[in-house]
């Protein structure tokens, strides 16, 4: 009989948010793979598990899922838990979960904090329809390329960002995404949570005073409060696509999302209007 994958989310901070189900699940099973056994054995004790541990991390990710499938086919069970937060949201665990489902190993998640959902909860933005795009570009070239293909989205954005390049990703949102509302929520559960609200110029004013910016960040970027109209030519637009650097058929799908049309509709008038 095979074993069970749990995907075991962890607190991102305060340590009273696990769940107890998550508690139970890391007590009962075989084994827990953790990005770093260092930070995960904090969490163990205290609160009194001592349930054996094995490293699981980008540089070692296909070598131990093999190893970690190995032993789920004869019997044991394994927890996965990242540092903080839900596994494979912008961290390790989408092989090993690829993996055993591959080998018809039950995979089950065991849901608890995620700073994107605890930002987006209590950002004030809308809810109804948001994006996780993980961290940004660390250059502002590929940045500010990343923001436009985001701009025609309806819903919030939600991004991951260090504190030493906030500042940066404050400055190109607000060259590309004008002054739609901005929040940074930065060290949430922790002692010294907080948001930022504003446009992008005014978030970074505000942490652009301070003697440095530490912590955790999650930054939120809400929809446009006005209908951009973008009347340039389609062929226009796609060669100008092409030119940041995307593919023919990449190119007139952007245009085709910017514009609210299909790709098939935009390839059809760009083929018309070369054939008049």
């Amino acid at each position: 009989m095979t074993g069970t994958l749990y995907i075991v989310a962890t607190p991102i901070g305060n340590l009273e948010d696990i769940t107890l189900r998550a508690l139970r699940v890391l007590k009962e099973v075989d084994w827990i793979a953790c990005e770093d056994t260092r930070q995960t054995r904090k969490l163990l004790e205290h609160f009194g598990i001592a349930t054996a541990m094995m490293s699981y991390y980008e540089h070692n990710e296909a070598a131990r899922a093999a190893e970690l499938v190995e032993r789920m086919m004869t019997g044991a069970s394994v927890a996965l838990v990242t540092d903080a937060g839900t596994p494979l949201v912008s961290d390790p665990g989408y092989r090993l979960v690829q993996a055993a489902i591959a080998a018809a190993i039950r995979v089950v998640p065991v849901p608890g904090p995620s700073a994107v959902v605890g930002a987006l909860s209590a950002a004030g933005l809308p809810t109804d329809a948001f994006r996780f795009c993980g961290f940004l570009p660390p250059k502002s070239s590929q940045r500010k390329k990343t923001l436009e293909q985001l701009k025609p989205e309806t819903g919030t954005l939600i991004f991951y960002e260090t504190p030493h390049r906030i500042l940066e990703a404050l400055e190109d949102v607000a060259a590309v995404m004008g002054t739609r509302p901005v929040v940074v929520a930065r060290e949430l559960t922790k002692l010294y949570e907080e948001f930022l609200r504003g446009t992008a110029a005014e978030v970074r004013a505000q942490l652009a005073s301070r003697p440095s910016v530490k912590g955790e960040i999650t930054l939120l970027v809400g929809k446009s409060e006005t209908l951009e109209v973008d009347d340039t030519p389609l062929e226009e637009a796609v060669r100008a696509a092409e030119k940041e650097g995307l593919q023919r058929m990449e190119a007139i799908k952007l245009v085709a999302r910017q514009r609210g049309l299909s790709k098939r509709e935009v390839y059809r008038l760009i083929a018309g209007d070369k054939g008049r």
